[in-house]
C-alpha cells in the first residue's frame, strides 16, 4: 500500500470511453497546492489502519437515476452503456473553442490550499457534484459518498490495501493476550494522569496522547522507559502486533480527537466521567465517525466497478475520503455534531478479520478517559481554547491546551 498519494499513486488516467478528465500533470498543479509535507504523514503505513466500524447497505448515498437539476458526464462503461449520474473533474476549455465559453466547472482537489484546515467544504462539494473524479494530484480516482466509500473499504474488487482478514494482515499478526493489554494500559495511563495533574496547565496532546500509545507496547514487551521511543517504533512494536503495532502515530491522532470532542462538550463531560464501558466505547466509535484519523484511503480495482457517477476502470488507482463519507448527510442526521447517543450509527469497517491496532486503539481510548477524570475530577479545556484539527492525510488537533485543576 502507497503511503503518499501525491508522489506514490501511478498515473493511470484510462484512455477510451470511460471519462473526460484533467490531462493537466502534477508539474501543471496551480502554485500554491503542495504534497503533505508532515512528518507522520510521511513516515507510511497509516493510510487505512482504523478501528473497525459496521458499514450498512449502501442505499440512500447511491441515487439510482440523475438527480433533479443535476447534469449528467460523459461517463459509460466499456460497453457503452448510457451516462450515469454525477459529473467529473474536467479541464478548462479555451474561449473560442467548440463548447467553451472560457472554462467548465473543475472538481476541488482534497489536497487544495486550505483543505488542511477546512476540509468539509471541499467534501462537501465532491458528495454533492462530484461523486467519481479524476484527481491528478493525487493521481487517483476520488470517491467521497458514504456508500461508495464503505463499498471500496470491504470489497474484493478493490485490492492493494491493508485489511483485517487479509492474509498479508493476518500473517503479521501474532496471538495478543487482551487482558495483559488491558492491564498495561490502564497502567500507563494513570502513570500518565498523575504527572500532569498537578500542574496549573498542561497540552494533553504533548503530555498525555503522544507517550499513552508508545507506553502500551513498550510497557506490554517489557522496554525500559527510558527506551521507550527508541525501540517502540520498531522491533519492539513488531514483538506485539506484527507491523500493526507500529501504527503508534495514527493511535495517537484518533485519541487526541476523541479527548478534544469529549472535553468541548460539559455535557459530554458529566455523562462520560464515570460511564459504563459500553457508554464509552460508543463516545469512540462516534469520534472515530466524525474525525476519523485517517482522512484518505487508497485502494486499487482488480476489475471494473460501478459506483455513484460512473465506473471506475480496472487497474485504477482510488482515493477514499474517510472523512467526507464519515459526514455524509445521506447517511448520517446532523452528521457534523459529534453525539455517543445518536439512533442512526454506522461506520466504516476496513474487513472481517482481527487487527491488534484496533483493539489497542479502543482499550488506550477507554483508559486515558478513565485514568483523566479519576486523577483530575475537574479537568476542562483552558478558557479560550477551543480544539483545532489540521492535516491532509492523517488529521487531529495538534495541542489541547486544558487546566487539569479546573
Amino acid at each position: 500500500m502507497t503511503a503518499e498519494p501525491t508522489r506514490g499513486i501511478r498515473d493511470d488516467r484510462p484512455e477510451g470511453p470511460y471519462i473526460r478528465d484533467d490531462r493537466s500533470t502534477p508539474d501543471q498543479r496551480p502554485e500554491g497546492r503542495s504534497t503533505p509535507d508532515d512528518r507522520s504523514e510521511r513516515s507510511g503505513g497509516a493510510w487505512a489502519r482504523l478501528p473497525a466500524m459496521n458499514p450498512v447497505t449502501p442505499s440512500a448515498a447511491t441515487p439510482s437515476g440523475p438527480e433533479p437539476g443535476r447534469a449528467t458526464s460523459p461517463v459509460r462503461t466499456g460497453r457503452g452503456a448510457a451516462p450515469l449520474p454525477g459529473r467529473v473533474r474536467t479541464a478548462p476549455v479555451p474561449v473560442g473553442e467548440p463548447g467553451g465559453a472560457g472554462g467548465r466547472t473543475v472538481a476541488p482537489s482534497p489536497l487544495d490550499p486550505g483543505a488542511s484546515q477546512d476540509p468539509h467544504g471541499i467534501h462537501r462539494r465532491l458528495r454533492e457534484e462530484f461523486p467519481l473524479t479524476y484527481d491528478p494530484l493525487l493521481r487517483a480516482w476520488v470517491l467521497s459518498r458514504y456508500a461508495d466509500v464503505a463499498t471500496a473499504l470491504t470489497d474484493g474488487r478493490f485490492t492493494h490495501g491493508h485489511r483485517p482478514g487479509d492474509p498479508p494482515c493476518a500473517r503479521a499478526h501474532v496471538d495478543v493476550d487482551t487482558a495483559a493489554l488491558r492491564s498495561v494500559t490502564e497502567r500507563t495511563a494513570y502513570v500518565l494522569a498523575r504527572r500532569i495533574a498537578e500542574r496549573p496547565q498542561a497540552d494533553l496532546v504533548a503530555d498525555f496522547c503522544h507517550w499513552l500509545p508508545a507506553g502500551t507496547v513498550a510497557a506490554a514487551v517489557g522496554v525500559p522507559y527510558r527506551d521507550m521511543m527508541r525501540l517502540v517504533r520498531g522491533r519492539a512494536a513488531g514483538a506485539l502486533a506484527g507491523e500493526c503495532g507500529t501504527q503508534i502515530a495514527v493511535r495517537e491522532k484518533a485519541l487526541a480527537s476523541f479527548l478534544g470532542n469529549v472535553l468541548s462538550d460539559p455535557d459530554q463531560v458529566a455523562a462520560l466521567r464515570d460511564a459504563p464501558a459500553a457508554l464509552v466505547a460508543r463516545a469512540w466509535t462516534e469520534s472515530l465517525r466524525r474525525d476519523p484519523p485517517v482522512q484518505i484511503a487508497v485502494r486499487r480495482t482488480a476489475s471494473e466497478v460501478p459506483v455513484s457517477g460512473g465506473t471506475i476502470p480496472a487497474g485504477s488507482s482510488v482515493a477514499l475520503l474517510v472523512g467526507s463519507a464519515g459526514r455524509d448527510p445521506e447517511r448520517f442526521r446532523d452528521p457534523d455534531r459529534f453525539d455517543p447517543l445518536r439512533d442512526d450509527p454506522g461506520q466504516l469497517t476496513y474487513g472481517p478479520g482481527f487487527c491488534p491496532a484496533v483493539l489497542l486503539a479502543g482499550i488506550e481510548a477507554e483508559y486515558a478517559l478513565r485514568a483523566l477524570f479519576a486523577e483530575m475530577p475537574r479537568l476542562r479545556l483552558a478558557d479560550g481554547f477551543r480544539p483545532t484539527a489540521a492535516g491532509l492525510i492523517t488529521r487531529a488537533p495538534r495541542t489541547l491546551i486544558v487546566r487539569p485543576g479546573g
